[in-house]
């Protein structure tokens, strides 16, 4: 958890693909849509209907059942279904915002891997999820500001 005095309206969920080191994986970020919050952040080798499964699980057992708005993938709705959260698609406002929020940790997180490459063999990425962490956590205190 990075913030505790938000209130929750919907989850906003959204993934892309990082590149840390020679490795593609996988960022999935979810937002609150009226503070802009980043209230999860995690990364996976995989992309699917279980790695969101138990995103989505951490995020509720953090911040309580809520509904929740993604894109098109496929992964999402049963997920949703599962975990019996409402879904629904992104407007193109939640979109946008999800999007711009993404690739500002994605700039932010190619900078750090370049100063801080990762060179152990089959590295758990420990060190990306702890610094996606503290940076979440600035982000959410400057917005608050």
């Amino acid at each position: 958890m990075f913030y505790h005095k938000i209130k929750i309206a919907e989850f906003i969920v959204d993934e892309a693909q990082i590149k840390i080191g020679s490795e593609l994986i996988w960022l999935w970020v979810g937002i609150e849509s009226e503070s802009k919050n980043i209230v999860a952040i995690n990364i996976s080798k995989e992309r699917n209907m279980f790695v969101v499964e138990r995103f989505l699980d951490g995020v509720t057992k953090e911040y309580g059942r809520h509904p929740v708005s993604t894109d098109g993938g496929t992964w999402y709705p049963q997920a949703c279904k599962f975990l019996k959260l409402q879904h629904h698609l992104h407007s193109s406002f939640e979109k946008s915002l999800v999007e711009r929020t993404i690739q500002y940790i994605k700039d932010r997180t190619e900078g750090f891997d370049d100063y801080f490459p990762c060179r152990k063999k089959n590295c758990k990425l420990k060190h990306i999820k702890q610094w996606l962490n503290l940076f979440a956590y600035y982000h959410n205190n400057e917005i608050s500001s």
